[in-house]
């Protein structure tokens, strides 16, 4: 009986999984297709019918039209500037908030989580002032600067939700053997924060490859643009290219599902070793 519920209920998660594996290959089917198709047939309504000529001129548009390249070193250098940052100074306030007890240590974690409820929208006039006094506008420092500030908060709470459940025997065996406050951060703290950094990561990429309002804001010139603006190559007043702008969002995220598999096998690693030495 027992092994009969347990075969059942097997079959139930195998179903499950099957059934969230279609919802989440659906779109991007749905996309590939879609990229290799004319106006007529994107227009006619059929929107999982095979093309029924593969258009593959929509790309060569996309990439020519629409500056792929250019706007993708941008978006590079972006986003991994953005996250670079965000891990050192998330972590260590993280790690100073987690792993020491100080007067204002309370206070300091409350500003942090307030950071996150202040709505996107609301910062866009203050900070355009703001930059423009500085003579900041229409630089990448005007995109990397607010990415930075608005990744910080939730990046610091996720890390520092992580490091208050490690031990402080730890820290207190470290310090014995003559341990600094920087070697036990760096050489104890960190690797066994893996799992979330690398969550904090990808939350991040997602988040700063994918934002379109700040970046439309704050610059204007056209070499300095980001790949969520390519999209608007294709549009003009009277007419849209449909698929080049399908194979332009294809383009736009493959190397987002480059990234993924290149680090599947770093983020599964990780969590063992995390949970390992936790």
């Amino acid at each position: 009986m027992l092994l009969k519920k347990l075969k059942l209920s097997h079959s139930m998660v195998y179903v499950l999984l099957c059934l969230l594996l279609v919802t989440q290959l659906y779109p991007l089917i749905w996309l590939l297709l879609y990229s290799f198709k004319t106006n007529e047939e994107i227009l006619s309504g059929h929107f999982f019918s095979i093309p029924s000529e593969w258009k593959w001129e929509n790309y060569t548009s996309a990439i020519e039209s629409g500056n792929y390249f250019q706007y993708l070193f941008n978006s590079v250098t972006v986003t991994f500037s953005t996250l670079i940052v965000v891990i050192v100074l998330s972590s260590l306030a993280a790690f100073a908030i987690a792993r020491f007890q100080w007067k204002y240590n309370k206070a300091f974690l409350l500003l942090f989580l307030i950071g996150m409820m202040i709505p996107l929208q609301a910062t866009l006039l203050p900070l355009m002032v703001i930059f423009k006094n500085l003579g900041l506008l229409n630089t990448r420092f005007s995109m990397i600067l607010p990415y930075i500030a608005f990744q910080i908060p939730i990046s610091m709470f996720i890390l520092s939700a992580f490091m208050k459940t490690i031990p402080q025997e730890i820290d207190e065996s470290a310090i014995i053997d003559g341990a600094s406050v920087y070697q036990i951060y760096w050489n104890i703290i960190i690797p066994i924060s893996i799992p979330p950094v690398v969550t904090v990561c990808i939350l991040s990429f997602i988040n700063v490859w994918n934002e379109y309002i700040l970046a439309s804001t704050f610059v204007s010139s056209e070499h300095l643009k980001t790949l969520p603006f390519g999209v608007y190559s294709f549009v003009s007043q009277y007419s849209a290219n449909y698929g080049s702008i399908g194979a332009y969002l294809v383009l736009g995220a493959l190397p987002v599902i480059l990234i993924y598999f290149m680090m599947a096998e770093k983020i599964t690693k990780g969590m063992v070793a995390g949970a390992v030495k936790g």
